[in-house]
């Protein structure tokens, strides 16, 4: 009896002592002379989200909003300490004039056990990064864009022959799945060299291998990245994967049987497969690209684009729907194109539409394809202060920035109105007046998302052939206004996106 009251003693003195030494951590800021929010112990200020009480985007908003008229606010990712950044000007120092000091993103993902994921661009670091943005980078360029415009427009196509089988009578959809799938075809044919017609073919294995290891809304897979987020060495203890076995093989099958085809019988094709394929050997030496790494950079296509690129479409979709002098001007946009190439859209045409540009930006930064990035700092850096008042603050190498973009975008500071959707912000005319440090929907820096000119594209492409062909409304199951999804960490609807679609007459 004895001993157990002395185990029962030692436990509850343990766990009192690690309360404390977590509550004397979450004074970090405090003591540092930094504004700071009043974070919960173990969990921090992201604790909300882990129980779904609210969307992480609008957690991220009022974190941003929480202390007005500061550069910078102290806070917690459970018992990391974050600074978020909230002044534009300090954000492009950061990710522009000072990036040698925070060129790299957190990886929380053992590169062992989940080398899909710790392997690819987004994750890498250092020189490894350099190495590979700098091999990636001309599959990006506006020459390699219009090569791929062709893959990318006939997956369009399809999308729009598949919904206007289906809008033979006015019908209710929701926009998501189709999108997801036009999204996946046109990721499979630019970035693993497949022509798949998932619209048609709904159970193929590409797709549903990809929508499993993308679908972050997923309890269990939300709890995966929220463990590893908060404790990498936990993550690593357990074996925590996001991309499973099966999965991963999958793959590496694809893309290593995609290479030794093209190999066999000398096929040239204008993907990204083969961009990689011709660095393989540099100067007559071996390039150190495993099938492995050029898998992990098609993979991050799906990372990056599939969910995020989809999803984007949807808010479109929706928010064309529901207004409808939007949607008029697009018809009349797109028919003008339409008629003056002959029944097609070539990728200069495309390009030049003004107003469905000012559509999709204003999109991007209503429903930004991620609330907020992270920088890791790799060597000391001095933040000036915070505000007036206040000391300069130093981040060590090892420590972690965010910013907010979700913060940004909705800050009437920057955008007046900033919940209502409004194209005429992004027009020709008014263009200028957007502060270009704050509207950051594809990140900022040498460290911006590689792949947004590509994400355009593909979005627009979406959009034009849609429309080209239907119209949209709302239905009885359309959410006026949209509720974010509480239990994603991208933006997403909670209740789906649901629209009355019809063949246009």
């Amino acid at each position: 009896m004895e001993y157990f009251w002395t185990l029962l003693v030692s436990f509850w003195a343990g766990v009192v002592g690690v309360y404390f030494i977590l509550e004397r951590r979450t004074h970090h800021f405090e003591r540092r002379g930094v504004p700071s929010l009043k974070a919960t112990p173990l969990i921090g200020n992201t604790g909300l989200n882990l129980f779904g009480r609210i969307p992480f985007a609008e957690n991220v908003r009022n974190m941003y909003n929480a202390v007005r008229e500061v550069k910078y606010v102290g806070i917690f990712d459970f018992v990391n300490p974050i600074v978020m950044l909230r002044d534009p000007e300090l954000i492009k120092s950061v990710a522009i004039k000072n990036f040698d000091h925070f060129q790299d993103h957190r990886n929380f993902l053992p590169e062992e056990s989940d080398p899909l994921f710790a392997k690819n661009l987004f994750f890498l670091q250092g020189d490894r990064w350099r190495d590979v943005r700098t091999l990636l980078s001309p599959a990006f360029t506006s020459s390699k864009m219009k090569m791929m415009f062709k893959l990318a427009a006939q997956c369009g196509t399809d999308l729009a022959d598949h919904l206007f089988a289906k809008a033979e009578r006015p019908c209710d959809i929701e926009m998501k799945d189709s999108f997801a799938r036009y999204t996946n075809d046109v990721i499979a044919t630019a970035a693993f060299g497949l022509s798949i017609n998932s619209l048609e073919n709904r159970e193929n294995e590409f797709y549903t291998t990809s929508r499993e290891v993308t679908n972050f809304s997923r309890k269990l897979k939300a709890l995966k990245i929220l463990i590893l987020r908060g404790s990498p060495f936990l993550g690593r203890l357990l074996n925590i994967q996001i991309v499973d076995d099966k999965s991963r093989r999958f793959f590496l099958d694809v893309i290593s049987s995609t290479i030794a085809m093209r190999d066999e019988k000398g096929i040239v094709r204008n993907d990204m497969i083969q961009l990689m394929m011709q660095a393989r050997d540099t100067n007559g030496k071996k390039s150190e690209l495993t099938t492995e790494e050029m898998t992990a950079q098609a993979f991050v296509f799906l990372l990056g684009g599939l969910d995020t690129s989809s999803t984007a479409m949807c808010f479109a979709a929706h928010e064309i729907g529901v207004n409808p002098e939007v949607q008029r001007r697009l018809h009349e946009e797109i028919d003008a194109v339409l008629a003056e190439n002959e029944g097609e859209v070539t990728y200069e045409a495309l390009h030049k539409m003004k107003y469905l540009d000012a559509v999709i930006s204003e999109t991007l930064r209503l429903y930004p394809p991620v609330p907020v990035i992270d920088r890791l700092c790799t060597k000391a850096f001095d933040l000036p202060p915070a505000a007036p008042g206040f000391e300069p603050y130093r981040v060590e190498a090892g420590d972690s920035l965010w910013i907010p973009f979700y913060g940004l975008h909705m800050d009437p500071k920057f955008f007046p109105n900033p919940r209502k959707f409004d194209p005429e912000r992004f027009t020709e005319k008014n263009r200028g007046n957007v502060d270009s440090s704050a509207y950051m929907p594809f990140g900022s820096g040498p460290r911006s998302c590689i792949g947004n000119r590509f994400a355009l594209m593909e979005t627009k492409l979406a959009i034009f052939h849609l429309l080209a062909k239907c119209e949209l409304s709302p239905c009885s199951r359309t959410s006026i206004p949209i509720k974010l999804d509480r239990t994603n960490f991208n933006m997403a609807s909670e209740n789906g996106f649901w629209l009355t679609i019809r063949r246009r007459t």
